[in-house]
């Protein structure tokens, strides 16, 4: 919850959602355990804010930010999911998608981009849909019986919010619509062409909002014990990355942020024009502030596997107990003496779109140690981050000066002296870190009706940054650069559809 006079964070809760690996490269989570998590944390919040003696009648908007992509089909009879949300980062689709593209001219996965900004990948959310018709029953039959609806996590959190079954909105707004590769992004809606081509019914897909507008009224008596947010309308709504470009206040055309989450996306703003990139980036929609109000455009670059390496080196390797002990093993070496992480978990995203791609360490010796491998990890989150910048830089022309940051990885205070010695610019980063959260505030308050945030540049309240400054010279950062390129060639090519001996295809 924040001020909307002087962006302020008055309370916050936050939970973990459980994240579910049925088969090697599928990621799930339970549909009805993000909504719980929405209820909880909304409870938590207006406790505290309670504690704080502040009215909860002072609530005047909900905002909702979201992972883009993650995908849901849900029963609208019942409210029930007819299957877990399919996560962004999920690789089943993978056969599905060579399958698509056989089907293209020249079997170009870029074919569509000039409709969409993207090329047909695993990652967007038509393709997530086809598997879940081609292979779910009770999805199927949803769709034959006419009661399926299909949305990424906000169209199922706004639906739910404002009734479910009895009468919920369903809806999404542009930034999202536009990572589902059903949506054309300049005549703003979706696009027949496309679901004929992915044969996904239009009749399940949401209606197509602007970021900033009145959806529908909140009516969970679940949110709070008081029943004092009934009624409060939901209005903001922003894809996660499209909410830290507006909560960073990237309002003009060349200003970037990069958010470091479990994966790690960087967004240049473009303004009212879509410019296609020849350099790997995505082309999508950065926000549309209003019914009325122009869409804005951005260059993306999109990195899979960010805060999720501290997480795997975690529980997978278990080589830390917490997360933050990934800074403390780094910082004690300050090198990864010669050591390289790839980690291409789920293939590599921007600007190779090379699914074959798989993890690699690689640069081992007898020396190397667990503190070697904590620093690799951090420094291949800052060598992807390099990539991305010089991508847009090549595509813009003009080379960024400095990079916003926010997520939850920023704090790492290694990791953004790091990324700064990596890119050889300065990194800034806001001292208010809920920078997307902050994002979807801002456009709920500044909705039509509403009207108590003011996006006018002259009225935006400055934010404390704290900034970090290359301390290493522009050669040696070439060097390990170099070297880190040397390392993606050999993580490339990995994964084939061969089927090996045993029958199981790999």
């Amino acid at each position: 919850v924040f001020n909307a006079k002087t962006a302020e964070l008055l309370s916050h809760h936050q939970v973990e959602i459980q994240q579910k690996f049925p088969k090697e490269g599928w990621v799930e989570q339970d549909p009805m355990e993000i909504l719980k998590s929405v209820h909880e944390c909304v409870e938590r919040t207006c406790e505290k804010l309670q504690q704080l003696n502040i009215d909860l009648s002072n609530i005047k908007a909900i905002g909702v930010s979201n992972q883009r992509e993650t995908t849901v089909v849900w029963d609208k009879t019942t409210g029930e999911p007819l299957y877990n949300a399919i996560v962004w980062l999920d690789l089943r689709t993978q056969s599905t998608v060579e399958r698509l593209v056989k089907k293209l001219p020249g079997k170009n996965k870029n074919f569509f981009k000039c409709r969409t900004g993207l090329p047909i990948s695993t990652y967007f959310s038509a393709v997530k849909v086809r598997w879940l018709l081609d292979n779910v029953r009770d999805v199927r039959l949803a769709v034959d019986n006419g009661t399926a609806m299909f949305g990424t996590i906000d169209s199922w959190l706004i639906w739910s919010l404002t009734g479910g079954k009895d009468g919920g909105v369903h809806c999404t707004d542009v930034t999202n619509a536009s990572r589902t590769m059903l949506f054309n992004i300049h005549s703003l809606d979706w696009d027949p062409e496309l679901c004929h081509f992915f044969d996904i019914p239009m009749k399940i897909l949401p209606k197509v909002r602007s970021s900033s507008e009145i959806y529908g009224l909140m009516v969970c008596f679940l949110l709070c014990k008081s029943g004092a947010l009934t009624g409060v309308p939901t209005i903001g709504c922003l894809g996660d990355q499209s909410a830290a470009l507006v909560g960073q206040m990237c309002f003009q055309d060349g200003q970037a942020k990069n958010t470091y989450g479990t994966g790690c996306f960087l967004l240049c703003n473009t303004g009212q024009k879509a410019v296609f990139s020849e350099h790997g980036l995505l082309t999508t929609i950065a926000y549309k502030l209003g019914r009325d109000k122009p869409v804005c455009y951005a260059l993306e670059g999109s990195v899979a596997i960010a805060g999720a390496v501290v997480r795997w080196l975690r529980d997978n390797l278990g080589i830390v107990k917490t997360s933050q002990e990934v800074e403390k093993l780094a910082a004690e070496v300050g090198t990864s003496y010669g050591c390289y992480f790839v980690p291409a978990f789920s293939g590599l995203y921007a600007p190779y779109w090379e699914p074959s791609a798989r993890g690699i360490i690689c640069g081992l010796t007898q020396f190397t140690n667990r503190n070697h491998i904590a620093f690799a990890a951090l420094e291949a989150v800052c060598f992807q981050t390099r990539e991305i910048l010089d991508a847009i830089n090549k595509d813009s022309g003009i080379p960024l000066q400095q990079l916003q940051v926010d997520g939850g990885m920023t704090n790492n205070k290694v990791l953004m002296q790091l990324q700064s010695d990596i890119l050889s610019i300065p990194v800034v980063k806001p001292s208010m870190p809920e920078t997307t959260a902050l994002g979807a505030a801002m456009a709920a308050g500044a909705a039509e009706g509403v009207g108590i945030w003011s996006l006018n540049p002259g009225d935006l309240t400055a934010v404390t940054c704290e900034r970090f400054e290359p301390q290493i010279n522009p050669e040696e950062s070439e060097f390990r650069y170099a070297r880190w390129k040397k390392a993606v060639k050999k993580s490339m090519g990995w994964e084939t559809s061969e089927v090996p001996p045993n029958g199981k295809t790999k």
